[in-house]
């Protein structure tokens, strides 16, 4: 099952996990060293909902957003 919303087709995006070691300089210390940086997935936050599709009902994938904005119609 993919991880991509059906109707906006929204999908997973990635970025930097950053890895920090030190004291901030503003509790005293000398300052936040970076360590290391990998990488990582941030995935959209998709609901299984019924919803009508051209004119039956049937389960879909939906982002939250979708959800909000009213882009589907419940049975």
């Amino acid at each position: 099952m993919s991880k991509v919303c059906e109707i906006c087709g929204k999908g997973p995006s990635t970025g930097n996990r950053i890895s920090r070691r030190g004291l901030a300089k503003k509790k005293g210390g000398v300052g936040k060293r970076v360590t290391g940086v990998s990488r990582r997935t941030f995935l959209p936050n998709l609901q299984k909902v019924r919803a009508v599709v051209d004119g039956r009902t049937r389960t879909i994938r939906v982002c939250t957003k979708c959800i909000r904005a009213g882009k589907i119609v419940k049975p």
